[in-house]
């Protein structure tokens, strides 16, 4: 399945520099099972992205989004 993730982190320090806000995004082929393990994970463990991005030592309020495309291509295919 094809999904967009859009990752946004608000009052953010990167290499000692304080950001107000970054949002990233990025699409991907990700399995169902995949995107329940990414939700989980994101929920659950504590200090998930500073443990993952290099330099990040700190984000304020941050919100994961993930939403599927192959529907929305398919429905823009029928019209």
């Amino acid at each position: 399945m094809k999904v967009k993730f859009v990752l946004t982190m608000d009052d953010v320090v990167v290499n000692d520099q304080l950001i107000d806000q970054i949002v990233l995004d990025w699409e991907s082929d990700v399995d169902q099972e995949e995107i329940l393990e990414v939700s989980h994970k994101w929920i659950t463990t504590q200090n998930f992205l500073t443990q993952r991005m290099v330099g990040l030592t700190r984000v304020g309020e941050s919100s994961l989004t993930i939403e599927p495309l192959e529907e929305a291509e398919e429905e823009d295919e029928i019209f």
